[in-house]
């Protein structure tokens, strides 16, 4: 597979500094309890949603292997 260039002139870290001022906008002021809520919601309905739910249920299910990788810290959302 060939691999692709990136576009010049495109800042990531800008882009992700951006991305988080917004959410920092819409959680400011919340309770911790209310900032999970959030993001349980956010997760539940945001472009990934999908994805999330697929691997929530492979992760409860504890079949195969894809439920241990689901499994891993790297992977998980914690309220710790």
């Amino acid at each position: 597979m060939k691999r692709r260039k990136p576009k010049r002139g495109f800042d990531c870290v800008g882009f992700k500094r951006k991305a988080q001022a917004e959410i920092y906008q819409q959680i400011k002021g919340l309770s911790p309890e209310k900032e999970i809520e959030y993001f349980r919601q956010w997760t539940a309905k945001g472009p990934l949603a999908k994805w999330w739910k697929a691997l929530e249920s492979r992760s409860r299910s504890g079949s195969g292997e894809d439920a241990a990788a689901a499994e891993t810290p790297g992977h998980q959302l914690t309220t710790s």
